[in-house]
């Protein structure tokens, strides 16, 4: 897999001058995230859905970003990531103004899935401004920053939709989320999308080049990018595992957010020194170690019986899951062409999703037939598969511009 060149140098290249440009909207966008997750399914009981249909309605954020990916592509290629980025915000912003005015449970879906939808363009189109931006011996780390902001905000977006909500009740988490939002339109309109070398297919059908680059990198997208739909897989999971094995060991909700806040904490401080060994050593440094880490902690869930030991088990998991910090953003921007780059990054965002999707439904469906503990460990080997895979398909040793 040969990794694509870059414009900027790295004596060009400042994390400072591009905090806000890069990292801003996917800060805001983290914080709309973190805000509304934990009432999502709240809100929808309140407007008379049961609760597998509440679980639904949460997944259709999930839904509608992988869905929306090839469009949002079209969309940034064709009008410029900026300009992509400031419409999806005003349609965000239409979504969390209707999940407060929403009648009932069907409506509300409807608005649920529209913030899936805006949250695939930003996704996208912060991918494709730093892979572009940033020189490949910078690359990981900002990928993993830029995976970092996201994880900071989906962090503290809880915390402040907590403030809300104890002053205006469950609406106040969706005040929180528009003004996360404004804030994330805002950025977007204020800076300056950045000259690409793909600007000139801009003015070609976008659809023709996905089909172009489906049929080109193939191979790529059934290797690497199977592997990195793993790691959603697993990292999907990762966060229904913890509180359904803590209700199942008989840990009340206060412990059982106190073990997924602390894994959390572990996961959220490791982006930058995890992009800075994949920048310097290469990626496999990073992805054998993160994909095992998680397989094995997974695997050991079961051996869990109480605080402590799920405690500890969680933030190995964390730590697993924090040092893989932008391994598909940075993976995909190191198989990502010059040429096509934005329909390239789209199709991989539908692969990687997908995993994300797929996931859940698996682990659900071997619980169904077997038992939890039997879907964790399955869960768990998807980590080790996609170790076996990252190490037969990355290079294994770190890759200069024109190697």
């Amino acid at each position: 897999m040969a990794l694509s060149s870059n414009q900027l140098s790295p004596g060009e290249f400042s994390f400072r001058k591009l905090a806000l440009p890069a990292f801003g909207p996917s800060l805001m966008l983290g914080l709309v995230e973190g805000a509304i997750y934990p009432v999502l399914a709240l809100s929808a009981l309140q407007l008379g859905a049961s609760a597998a249909a509440a679980g639904l309605i949460v997944a259709l954020v999930s839904i509608g970003q992988t869905l929306a990916n090839l469009p949002a592509a079209a969309i940034a290629s064709r009008f410029g990531e900026r300009r992509a980025m400031v419409g999806a915000a005003l349609f965000g912003l239409v979504a969390l103004v209707l999940c407060l005015v929403a009648p009932n449970a069907w409506w509300f879906g409807g608005a649920v899935f529209m913030i899936g939808l805006a949250a695939a363009v930003f996704k996208l189109a912060r991918q494709t401004f730093l892979t572009e931006a940033a020189p490949l011996a910078l690359r990981a780390r900002a990928m993993s920053t830029l995976g970092g902001t996201v994880r900071v905000g989906m962090f503290a977006g809880p915390f402040i939709a907590a403030a809300f909500i104890h002053v205006m009740g469950l609406a106040g988490a969706y005040w929180s989320a528009i003004l996360a939002m404004i804030g994330a339109g805002a950025i977007a309109f204020v800076v300056p999308d950045l000259p690409t070398s793909g600007a000139t297919h801009r003015r070609r059908s976008s659809r023709l080049v996905m089909r172009h680059q489906m049929h080109t990198h193939g191979h790529v997208f059934a290797t690497v990018g199977v592997a990195t739909a793993l790691v959603a897989a697993i990292r999907a999971c990762r966060q229904i595992v913890i509180p359904l094995w803590a209700e199942s060991i008989g840990l009340n909700a206060t412990d059982t957010a106190l073990i997924y806040g602390l894994m959390g904490a572990v996961d959220m401080l490791l982006f930058y020194p995890a992009g800075k060994v994949m920048d310097i050593w290469g990626r496999v440094w990073i992805t054998l170690p993160s994909m095992v880490i998680m397989g094995a902690s997974f695997m050991a869930v079961p051996f869990t019986s109480g605080f402590t030991s799920l405690l500890l088990v969680s933030m190995v998991m964390g730590f697993g899951n924090g040092i893989g910090s932008g391994l598909i953003l940075t993976i995909g921007a190191d198989a990502s062409p010059r040429n096509g780059r934005t329909e390239f990054l789209g199709i991989w965002r539908v692969i990687t999703d997908t995993g994300g999707g797929c996931g859940p439904l698996l682990l659900s469906g071997i619980t169904a037939v077997a038992s939890l503990a039997s879907g964790i460990v399955a869960i768990g080997s998807l980590g080790f598969v996609a170790s076996y895979m990252f190490w037969r398909w990355l290079p294994h040793r770190r890759e200069r511009p024109g190697s």
